[in-house]
């Protein structure tokens, strides 16, 4: 496992462990970008039982009428009445259950600021290869340098 990586599949909250979570963040652990995101997030003690869930893990069970391929492309997450969120809606989402970003969630809420944002989101899918090989770079440890 990598520095950087979480692990699998865990819940962070305070409520009952035997309560669903309100919310699955379904990721791309193999994305780089995506690992630093949500380590940021798991780092945060949500009131809100939020499960985060690597896509990537053969043996998560997929969401109805979803592929592997599809929940890789987007990010997403699924409430407990499993309605599945994805792009700007799920990030929404998510920070209106997590403390310290409410704030973020609450003016997404603004009239033109969530297509705004949807916009943004489209924009930034179509970078995020390249980012990714950035970050990648970023990730391996440095070579050893040899005294000259």
């Amino acid at each position: 496992m990598h520095r950087h990586d979480p692990p699998p599949a865990a819940v962070i909250g305070t409520g009952p462990a035997d309560k669903p979570p309100a919310l699955t963040v379904l990721y791309d652990g193999a994305c780089p970008l995506c690992r630093r995101e949500i380590g940021v997030y798991r780092g945060l003690r949500s009131h809100t039982p939020v499960c985060f869930a690597d896509v990537n893990d053969a043996d998560l069970p997929l969401p109805a009428g979803t592929t592997r391929a599809q929940l890789l492309a987007r990010f997403h997450v699924r409430g407990s009445d499993g309605r599945l969120l994805s792009g700007a809606p799920a990030f929404l989402a998510l920070w209106a259950a997590l403390p310290g970003w409410r704030w973020l969630a609450w003016a997404g809420r603004l009239p033109g600021v969530e297509w705004g944002m949807a916009r943004l989101y489209r924009l930034f899918l179509r970078g995020r290869p390249a980012l990714q090989r950035w970050v990648s770079r970023l990730d391996r440890p440095a070579a050893p340098r040899h005294p000259g």
